[in-house]
């Protein structure tokens, strides 16, 4: 996945973190939120994106999501991770 302007990086923080940043976007103009995440922060990536739709209510909607597979480390000792693109959209 390259990276995107925009974008909520989903990382070792609370879920809360995320969707107080996600929801910040929003309110400062932005129509277009993208939560990426990689191995085991996915399912924190999926909690967010439940909690900002609920919050935001009809406003937002789930739009797209893209699940990929990446190899991450040193050349010789890379490895392939799971990955998660989550697009959530703003309704006028």
């Amino acid at each position: 996945m390259a990276t995107t302007e925009g974008a909520i990086l989903i990382g070792q923080k609370p879920v809360a973190n995320y969707v107080l940043a996600a929801v910040t976007q929003f309110t400062l103009g932005s129509p277009r939120v993208i939560l990426k995440a990689r191995g085991r922060s996915i399912s924190k990536a999926v909690d967010a994106a439940e909690v900002i739709r609920r919050f935001m209510g009809e406003k937002v909607t789930i739009s797209t999501v893209k699940i990929t597979s990446e190899k991450v480390g040193e050349p010789g000792k890379e490895r392939i991770v799971s990955a998660i693109e989550i697009v959530l959209e703003k309704k006028d």
